[in-house]
């Protein structure tokens, strides 16, 4: 069973940047496929992008295509999201999440195990 700590997130203005990460313990971190995903107040939790265990292959939402970038580093146990040119609608609780079967798939039913995410604020 794998555990997931998500961190970097905060206040920035339209435009601005974030790196968000999601440290993982006590599991095989190598062997997950993971995601991000989040939740704005009044919404559904959403896919933003997912990446397979190897780094290889990557997935994203449209609404981040070009501006969001996952990536892993397996030798740390993290995977990251780097955000540019925030805009206000990316406003949301960030969730990290582990996928054991898939290859980063974009259902949240298809993740094992979540963080307990970190707060991302855009201001116009």
């Amino acid at each position: 069973q794998v555990q997931l700590v998500e961190s970097g997130g905060g206040l920035v203005q339209a435009g601005g940047s974030l790196r968000l990460s999601c440290a993982a313990s006590r599991g095989a971190f190598s062997r997950y496929a993971m995601g991000w995903f989040r939740q704005a107040p009044g919404k559904e939790r959403e896919f933003v992008a997912a990446i397979s265990w190897s780094g290889g292959t990557t997935k994203y939402a449209d609404s981040v295509k070009g501006r969001f970038t996952i990536s892993r580093d397996n030798a740390k146990n993290t995977v990251y999201l780097q955000m540019n040119s925030l805009k206000p609608e990316d406003t949301a609780v960030y969730y990290c999440a582990a996928d054991s079967l898939g290859s980063g798939r974009v259902a949240t039913v298809a993740y094992d195990f979540w963080g307990q995410g970190t707060q991302v604020t855009v201001s116009s």
